[in-house]
């Protein structure tokens, strides 16, 4: 069984929410956060394999909680939930990490269903935020080696430091310095952002894919 979080402002919304799911008997929701304040330590204790993130009155707090559930969770199944899902705040939600935005207008009913399809992959966004090299000269945009390329999908394939090193045969101090180009070649602070790149599939190819 899945466990899942609410992430919110108000409890109407997650009554409401609560009762969509009830039907659904794999998942189990085992909490609710307050989204107006940070929940990084909540989610550390909770857990939780989904998590729900309303876009509540003021939706950069949906922007920021999205944010830190893809920083602690990386492995969780992150979804926005709006009252309309429209293209600016969509861009920016899938911008801060979740893997989709769903309407509470029209999909609350099946609402479970549409959790397992994008849990299990079978639900892929495809409306891209802008493409944040548009604005940057040619000459500005920084190649990434293949071996970048491969250890930052592998990153935003929600893969640790140490899970990236087992799989590629290197040390896990490698994958960091790696990591560390990356960020620099990106103008990007961390994984969620490097990620990024990687989901919308905007990380520039290097002139010769072979080299590492």
């Amino acid at each position: 069984m899945k466990t899942l979080v609410i992430v919110a402002d108000s409890s109407l919304i997650v009554e409401t929410i609560r009762l969509a799911l009830r039907a659904s008997g794999d998942l189990e929701v085992i909490g609710r956060l307050n989204g107006r304040t940070e929940i990084r330590g909540s989610l550390r204790l909770r857990r939780p394999h989904v998590v729900l993130v309303d876009e509540m009155v003021d939706p950069r707090n949906a922007l920021a909680r999205i944010a830190e559930c893809r920083d602690e969770l990386p492995d969780a199944t992150v979804m926005a939930l709006a009252d309309r899902v429209e293209a600016p705040w969509t861009a920016e939600a899938l911008s801060a990490g979740a893997d989709a935005c769903v309407s509470k207008a029209s999909n609350l009913p099946g609402l479970g269903a549409i959790i397992r399809e994008v849990v299990n992959r079978n639900i892929v966004s495809v409306l891209p935020p802008p493409d944040p090299f548009a604005e940057l000269p040619a000459g500005d945009r920084r190649p990434l080696s293949a071996r970048e390329r491969q250890i930052v999908a592998l990153v935003a394939d929600g893969l640790t430091n140490a899970r990236i090193g087992a799989k590629l045969s290197v040390t896990e101090q490698t994958v960091k310095f790696h990591l560390s180009n990356v960020y620099r070649k990106l103008g990007v602070s961390n994984r969620t952002e490097a990620s990024r790149y990687v989901h919308l599939g905007l990380a520039p190819a290097p002139a010769d894919a072979a080299g590492s």
